[in-house]
């Protein structure tokens, strides 16, 4: 009979799962310093990253539910860090893209996560880690849903 944890820890997305609520929660300690919650900052990085995009296209690419993130944007423009417009005069469609003052708060913030990136990564040489980001690409490229 096998150990069950070291059956656990073979299953692939178990240890992805675990691995990524370790890293989380030292993001959310990390950016609580900042101001920041962890909406915030996956938004703020996508529109950092993508510029201006809808509502739908940023809960796909910040993996955050749209109720969800329909609030943290909220807290968000009221903070002055987003805008969100008509999207060709059509009030249904608005875009969001960055303010200064949310360019300001990513450039604030973003050190912490490249720190906590290193924190669980540090296992890792460059070369390990350049192929483990590679492999973790084409996996996801294998399984998402959408073409961004």
């Amino acid at each position: 009979m096998t150990d069950r944890h070291d059956d656990l820890e073979a299953f692939t997305p178990y240890l992805m799962n675990r691995i990524m609520a370790r890293y989380n929660k030292g993001v959310e300690a990390a950016l609580k310093e900042a101001g920041i919650s962890v909406a915030q900052m996956r938004a703020l990085a996508v529109l950092h990253e993508s510029g201006p995009c809808t509502i739908n296209e940023l809960s796909v690419l910040t993996v955050i539910k749209q109720s969800t993130l329909s609030r943290a944007l909220d807290t968000m423009e009221k903070a002055g860090l987003i805008l969100r417009e008509a999207q060709d005069g059509d009030s249904r469609f608005r875009r969001i893209s960055l303010t200064e003052a949310g360019r300001a708060a990513y450039d604030a913030a973003w050190p912490a996560m490249l720190t906590m990136r290193d924190t669980m990564l540090a296992a890792l040489n460059e070369d390990e880690r350049a192929t483990f980001n590679d492999l973790l690409l084409r996996i996801f490229h294998d399984i998402r849903q959408h073409d961004f």
